[in-house]
C-alpha cells in the first residue's frame, strides 16, 4: 500500500485528514501530515518529512500531496521527491485526496496519475442553471 503524506501550510493538512475521517469513518494509517508553519525552519521540516516518508514507505512508495507548488511546503516536498520511490502532486483538494485514499493499493505512478485526474476532473463551474438541470435529473 502506498503511503500518503500531505505537505501543507499550517493546519490545512489536518483539516483534510478530518474530512477523510468524516467521509470514511476514520482516516487510514497510511495517511499522515507534515504541517509547515510560518516560523518553521525549512531544513528541520525537511528532516522531519524524511523521517515520515521512511515511516510511511512499506515498500510501495509514498505519494506527497502538496497544497501549493512553489511555496515553502511545496519546496520541501520537492526535495523529499529526490528520495527513492517518492512522487509529488501539487494542488491538493478533497476530491483528489478521496480518490487517492480509496485507491492506495494501486502502484505509485498510477496513484499519482489518479491524483491529478481527481483534482482536475472534479473542478467544475456551476450556477443556478446548472442546479436546475441537476434538480430536473432527480
Amino acid at each position: 500500500m502506498v503511503g500518503i503524506l500531505l505537505v501543507t501550510h499550517s493546519t490545512l493538512g489536518d483539516s483534510f485528514v478530518d474530512c477523510v475521517g468524516h467521509v470514511f469513518g476514520s482516516a487510514p494509517p497510511n495517511l499522515m501530515v507534515l504541517s509547515v508553519r510560518a516560523h518553521d525552519d525549512a531544513q528541520r521540516k525537511e528532516a522531519e518529512g524524511r523521517a515520515v516518508v521512511a515511516h510511511l514507505d512499506e515498500g510501495d512508495g509514498v505519494l506527497l500531496l502538496v497544497d501549493v507548488f512553489g511555496a515553502t511546503p511545496g519546496n520541501i516536498a520537492a526535495r523529499l521527491c529526490q528520495m527513492p520511490n517518492v512522487r509529488g502532486v501539487a494542488g491538493l483538494n478533497l476530491p483528489m485526496l478521496l480518490r487517492v485514499v480509496t485507491n492506495s493499493g494501486k502502484p505509485l505512478d498510477e496513484l499519482a496519475r489518479m491524483a491529478l485526474e481527481g483534482g482536475r476532473d472534479c473542478i467544475i463551474q456551476f450556477d443556478s442553471a446548472t442546479m436546475e438541470k441537476c434538480d430536473a435529473a432527480k
